[in-house]
This record gives C-alpha cells, structure tokens and sequence, in this order.
C-alpha cells in the first residue's frame, strides 16, 4: 500500500476518534460491554483490536504485558483468559483511567495493573512477562510530524521511534522463553520495520493476517520477534 494511501487513511481515523458528537460512551466486542472515554482510541471504529484479541496466544496461568492498552480490553480478556498477572501501560492519561474503569467493569482488578507509561518507563527494572504484545501506531508519517494530542500516539509513529524502542527495549523484560508480539498491518513501514528489528538484533515472523472486512486491500497482521541467528552461532 503507497504511503499516501496509509497516511490518508490514518487522519480519517484520527478524524473519526475525535468525533465527540457522534461517539458512544460504551461499546460491545466479543459479546462484552467496555466504557469508552472522550480521548481514548475507540476500538469499533477498526477491527483491529478484535481480531488481536483473538488471536494472542494468552499465557494461562502466566503473566501479560500490554502496551498501549487503550480502553483495555485485550488486557481485561487476558486476564479473562487465564493471565494470572496482567500490565497494561499507556502513555495516554484517559487511556489509563479508561482501562483502570473497564478493569473494574470486568472484575478482574485483583490480577490487572493499569500503568501511566511512556513504552516501559513506568515498569520496574525487574519486571519480566511470559508475553509482551503492542497494537502498534504503525502509520510512519510525512517529515515534520508532531504528536498534537494523545489520540496521535494511537496512529501515527514518525521514524519508528516507538517501534524501536519497543523492540530495544523489550528482552529485559520477558521471562526465559518469553514471547514477543506485535499488532501490525499492511499500512506500516515494513522496510523500517525490519531496519528496527536488525538493529535490535532481532527477526520476525508473521503468525496470522486476516483483510479488513469493508476494505479489501487492507490487512492486519499479528508478528512475533524472535532472537537473529548470528553468523557462527
């Protein structure tokens, strides 16, 4: 998909989120009611946070780190899934308070912690997690982009900064043999992407797609990263 064409479709997206006048305070996936604040990514407006929350491979009786957790609800149906400890940051304030509500909602409060955070910032140094997981802002925009309010954030990753630092950062925390996925598309940067990976010294591998249901040329992806083989290793 050309550039253009994504970047396109990123601003409606941005325009429909902050739609206030024609937004719901509550939505349904998966056959379970969320609240839905003003300022937070609304997740029926794409499919793309149902179809990740089918697909991930939960953790049973394990631990789950959520980035970007949104109105919350692949950390809620993580620990409705048998997580037995569940992180789920935002660098988005409403998007905090927002899960912190649907957590609540779901009565899954004693096994889910609802962060402030910047990727990992908040986390504790020792924080480790069977799983970590990203609905990624993959929309790379046009040189002179800046972040205007926190719904930005959701769509839009200008030079893959988040993408790096997620990747950089991740393997101090996961657990041995911990896994590593991230919510993806066809709109992303793929050559960046991979340049992210290199440079983290990692390679991934596409698990799932599935097409956007109204629009054909459009697909979500779910990646797993694993460690680069290395010459002589």
């Amino acid at each position: 998909m050309s550039d253009e064409l994504s970047l396109t479709r990123g601003y409606n997206l941005l325009r429909m989120n902050a739609d206030t006048e024609n937004r719901d305070s509550t939505f349904t996936l998966s056959g379970r009611e969320y609240e839905l604040l003003e300022g937070v990514f609304a997740p029926t407006l794409c499919p793309s946070t149902e179809i990740y929350a089918d697909w991930l491979p939960y953790p049973a009786g394990g631990s789950f780190l959520e980035i970007g957790a949104g109105a919350g609800v692949i950390s809620v149906t993580a620990a409705l899934s048998g997580c037995a400890r569940v992180t789920a940051l935002d660098i988005n304030e409403r998007a905090v308070e927002n899960t912190g509500r649907n957590v609540a909602r779901h009565g899954v409060a004693d096994r889910v912690q609802v962060l402030h955070s910047d990727m990992y910032s908040a986390l504790d140094r020792h924080a480790r997690f069977d799983l970590v997981f990203w609905s990624s802002s993959f929309i790379e925009p046009s040189t002179g982009f800046a972040h205007e309010t926190p719904l930005h954030h959701a769509i839009f990753d200008p030079g893959y900064a988040m993408h790096k630092e997620f990747l950089r950062s991740a393997a101090g925390h996961l657990e041995p043999g911990g896994r590593l996925l991230l919510g993806y598309s066809n709109m992303g940067n793929r050559k960046l992407l991979a340049e992210a990976a290199d440079s983290a010294g990692l390679r991934f591998e596409q698990l799932h797609a599935a097409p956007h249901p109204q629009l054909a040329d459009v697909e979500y992806q779910l990646l797993e990263f694993h460690a680069a083989d290395r010459p002589g290793s």
